[in-house]
């Protein structure tokens, strides 16, 4: 006989948003049947279902309330609904502003929640305040997933309970970790998205210093965002356009083959000036995965795995002078970025791997289920 599968709810904002692989990974590898709900805080699809709400649901609710009574939105009661229908054992949230909004949901049907934060949701200001600091989903959330060291602070500082609070670093697809590094070119790579808080046009400063020197050295910064263009105009000033590659937002494929010939992964992340810092990036962890050395900076969760001047280097916020010289000091010594990658490349499968982290997401699902089966 079959054992009964897990059923897990997981919600998050958007469908399939490429730089979110976490959530892909989470929705293919979590043990259970997995009913995954987006588009929007509170979820409005269900996938392989479609639209949760329907007319009868808008009269219903319209109904109601001219009688008086305090109903749910539209929303909230179709996502209740179908959280009901489908016998949904726990809820998990991804990024601590879904939690926020789905809460009272969960918390009218006794259906255990675990928010997931990855980032902004723990660290912009204005987003905090208009989740009245989360006050809601750090009570009622059995547990609290944080995904750097640092965001596990900043969350008991906001008024999370340490007791509920659960520390899991992302970890990479074992496709990064099959990757045999060739070094076979002077290439810098980058992926990400082209916001604040990644700061790209440090990163094409710092290369600039570096090319100066190196002319032969190129740079690939894969990605999309508000910043492209300005990127773009910044390049062309510098008079570096055949040495920049932008090709925009580039599949796992693509990743791969950059990282099998390049020479390292280089990121530039800052605090923002409206708070938004980084969870812990996953393109670091792959880059460190496939074995290249990663240069980068102090920030939030990236000292959780790369170590200065064992499987990379880390400069401070802003400081353009050093991530160049970094840059630099590849170029100069490839055995040294072979040896710096290949330290990362054991870190990772020691401390990080994919199957780690889905485990203890596995783990906290089965502890919830099981105590409320008493």
């Amino acid at each position: 006989m079959e054992l009964q599968k897990n059923r897990i709810a997981i919600v998050s904002p958007s469908q399939n948003v490429y730089s979110e692989t976490f959530i892909q990974e989470q929705k293919k590898g979590l043990r259970g049947e997995i009913f995954f709900y987006y588009g929007g805080q509170v979820p409005q699809f269900l996938e392989g279902f479609g639209k949760l709400w329907n007319r009868t649901i808008v009269w219903s609710i319209k109904i109601k309330r001219k009688l008086g009574f305090k109903t749910l939105s539209v929303s909230e009661t179709a996502f209740m609904n179908s959280l009901r229908k489908n016998r949904i054992q726990v809820v998990l949230a991804q990024y601590g502003t879904t939690g926020d909004k789905i809460v009272n949901v969960c918390k009218k049907i006794n259906i255990p929640l675990i928010t997931h934060f990855h980032g902004y949701d723990a660290s912009v200001i204005t987003v905090i305040e208009n989740c009245n600091y989360y006050k809601a989903v750090f009570e009622y959330s059995t547990y609290v997933i944080a995904v750097s060291i640092s965001m596990q602070k900043r969350l008991i500082e906001l008024g999370c309970p340490k007791e509920k609070l659960i520390y899991n670093i992302y970890g990479p697809d074992n496709l990064f970790v099959n990757i045999i590094p060739q070094f076979s070119n002077l290439t810098f790579i980058s992926v990400g998205r082209f916001v604040n808080k990644k700061a790209p046009y440090y990163t094409i400063l710092a290369f600039k210093k570096a090319h100066d020197l190196f002319p032969d050295a190129r740079l690939v910064m894969g990605g999309s965002g508000e910043l492209l263009e300005t990127c773009f105009n910044i390049i062309k000033t510098l008079k570096i356009q055949d040495a920049v590659m932008l090709p925009g937002i580039i599949d796992k494929i693509q990743f791969v083959e950059y990282l099998s010939e390049g020479l390292a992964f280089v990121q530039h992340s800052v605090t923002a000036m409206s708070g938004d810092q980084e969870g812990t990036p996953v393109a670091i962890l792959e880059a460190s995965a496939a074995g290249l050395p990663v240069i980068s900076t102090k920030h939030a969760g990236i000292p959780d795995v790369i170590i200065e001047g064992e499987t990379g280097f880390l400069v401070e916020e802003h400081d353009v002078d050093s991530m160049a010289e970094k840059m630099i000091l590849l170029l100069k010594n490839k055995e040294l970025a072979k040896t710096l990658g290949k330290n990362g490349k054991e870190k990772i499968k020691r401390d990080f791997t994919l199957k780690r982290h889905l485990d203890v997401i596995d783990d906290l699902i089965e502890t919830i289920i099981k105590k409320n089966d008493e």
